[in-house]
């Protein structure tokens, strides 16, 4: 592609597709999850605390009807707290959130012809930048955890704006 050519998020994204990119990230991230003991343990207990499991003659039913009720049951919330998960990953600055943008970053200069970095500052040299704000953000957290108003969800360009802001 020529330089004078419009490089969209579309075609940074068919050429990640294209090359098995995707693929390996989302595998990584499946195996980050399976090794996550935190969602594992949580998962074990929601399944033991299970109204469905609990309830008399639970032991009458047979392995498909618990496992259909478990199902509509739990599926919701294991799902969200893995949706959750997976977004920290993602998000994570040091570790396959860094991959992601590297490798976004990297193929967008390949296809728009452009020198690496297309950022001044590595990582490194923000870091304690960085720090300093998750700190900040975390004492925040901890603030809007002791108010007694009801928390609210933030969508992903939310998010994103955020982060944005404070690199």
């Amino acid at each position: 592609m020529g330089s004078s050519s419009v490089i969209t998020p579309e075609d940074v994204l068919e050429s990640l597709m294209n090359d098995g990119t995707i693929d390996a990230l989302r595998l990584k991230i499946i195996n980050q999850l399976k090794a996550n003991e935190e969602l594992k343990n949580t998962t074990i207990k929601m399944a033991e605390q299970s109204k469905v499991l609990n309830t008399a003659g639970a032991e009458k039913q047979t392995k498909r009807e618990l496992f259909d009720a478990l199902r509509q049951e739990l599926e919701i919330p294991v799902l969200e707290r893995a949706s959750k998960s997976v977004w920290e990953l993602i998000l994570d600055s040091g570790g396959l959130g860094k991959e992601i943008s590297e490798t976004v970053e990297r193929v967008f200069c390949k296809l728009s012809g452009r020198e690496l970095p297309l950022f001044p500052y590595s990582n490194d040299e923000r870091e304690p930048e960085r720090e300093v704000e998750e700190e900040k953000r975390k004492g925040e957290d901890k603030e809007k955890v002791n108010s007694n108003s009801k928390p609210k969800k933030r969508s992903f360009r939310d998010m994103n704006a955020e982060r944005s802001a404070s690199e």
